[in-house]
């Protein structure tokens, strides 16, 4: 079977047309991609079948990227609105997008979404293989495999699979405060228990890895047993499962598939650095793609706060992409809005990340909008922000009304001219310069 896999290639010696793409996206050496992908330190996410994608790069020598999560349920949402979240999540700078959707006309809404996604899209084939059976123990090796070829001919560019949690796992599981709380990993654990077998993923992961290899599908392992609650934080369960994802990872890279880990969840503070590290070690510096995380479990309708907090923390450590946690998240279906202020909260947690660990250029534009703002440039500072649009909606609203037609003043309405530090500072400068 030909291998067309970025991994393959790079370790080949070729650098591709999307490894150069990257390189000066990143301002990095177009070897140093090549070789950070022929590792496995990097990935680059890029299903031959999705046409109209501009490749990017997931790793630790790479920026520290965020994935918005979209898809309908049954409950709710449908084509349109999942076009206007995946429009949302571009807009505002989601670098990957997930679609988790669960209802119906799942095909159709994931054809639509990878025609229309310039950027990596992601699934769980375990959600649509639930959808085709009416209960879980029906499922089966060749209906996941065959759902995960059919995403994959669709142009799915990474999937995660549940195949780490195996059922020694199960017994760890069951004594936690809140249980597993990964849905596919829910699913396969209880398929477990009823056919008392092994996770038939991990059973049939070479046949798995043959359909990575023949589309370029990067694998996103899956941590079925992440923490969701502070209380299980860094378990034996958590672990013991980060141990088999470590292996299943080097059996990737025997086949040149490209990897990410999946991470948790809900962990406090002071344990982030730990995890960060320790994922690093077992599974051999391949890209860590952390939810969250997580640091308190008291703030529904906040999530994305507690979510960016400790997502800055581990991509300060190392964590190579971060996914997304919106204020809907433990209440339900997010909108359109909720995808907005979700993607935002990341990208502040990631850039500030980027900065931390002295990325090239992540500064840049920092210095850019601190030097418009001194000069009381607001367009410019506009046109730097990452939510351009509610920057200015808070500029406009503070103005007075006979001003809201004209922005530009040497001061701010919270202060005013008097008290405006800036302004006083250019006094300063203005009278320094004349003595």
């Amino acid at each position: 079977m030909t291998n067309v896999t970025q991994m393959h290639r790079a370790r080949k010696g070729e650098i591709t047309a999307e490894m150069k793409i990257v390189a000066t996206a990143e301002q990095l050496d177009p070897e140093f991609i090549r070789s950070e992908v022929a590792r496995g330190r990097m990935v680059i996410p890029a299903n031959i079948n999705h046409k109209n994608i501009v490749p990017i790069a997931i790793g630790i020598n790479a920026k520290c990227k965020v994935n918005a999560n979209i898809g309908n349920s049954k409950l709710s949402s449908g084509l349109d609105e999942e076009l206007d979240k995946l429009r949302k999540s571009i807009r505002y700078g989601a670098d990957t997008v997930m679609d988790l959707s669960t209802g119906d006309n799942i095909n159709v809404i994931r054809q639509a979404i990878i025609d229309h996604s310039p950027v990596p899209i992601g699934t769980v084939p375990m959600y649509q293989a639930m959808e085709e059976v009416e209960r879980v123990e029906e499922l089966t090796a060749a209906g996941i495999l065959r759902v995960i070829e059919e995403q994959a001919i669709q142009g799915v560019d990474y999937m995660t699979v549940h195949c780490g949690i195996l059922q020694r796992h199960i017994p760890m599981a069951v004594k936690r405060t809140t249980g597993i709380v990964s849905r596919g990993g829910s699913l396969m654990a209880l398929w477990m228990q009823h056919h008392n077998a092994e996770n038939p993923i991990y059973t049939h992961y070479d046949e798995l890895l043959q359909i990575c290899k023949k589309y370029d599908v990067t694998l996103s392992l899956g941590d079925s047993l992440r923490p969701g609650c502070q209380a299980d934080a860094s378990d034996e369960a958590q672990l013991s499962e980060l141990e088999v994802l470590g292996e299943l990872c080097l059996r990737a890279w025997e086949q040149d598939v490209q990897v990410m880990i999946e991470g948790p969840g809900h962990v406090p503070f002071d344990q982030i650095e730990y995890n960060i590290k320790k994922q690093i070690e077992v599974c051999h510096e391949a890209p860590f793609y952390v939810l969250g995380p997580l640091v308190t479990d008291i703030a529904p309708g906040y999530d994305h706060i507690t979510g960016a907090i400790g997502g800055t923390m581990a991509a300060y450590h190392g964590a190579a992409m971060l996914c997304y946690v919106t204020p809907k998240e433990h209440l339900g279906l997010p909108n359109s809005e909720d995808v907005r202020n979700g993607i935002i909260a990341f990208k502040i947690a990631a850039h500030a990340g980027d900065i931390a660990r002295n990325r090239p250029g992540a500064r840049q534009r920092d210095d850019e909008m601190s030097r418009a703002r001194f000069a009381f440039d607001w367009n410019r500072q506009f046109e730097l922000s990452l939510d351009p649009d509610r920057a200015r909606q808070y500029r406009m609203e503070s103005l007075p009304e006979e001003m809201k037609g004209n922005c530009e003043t040497d001061h701010c309405t919270m202060c005013g001219p008097k008290f405006c530090s800036m302004n006083i500072s250019h006094q300063m400068i203005e009278t320094a310069n004349k003595g």
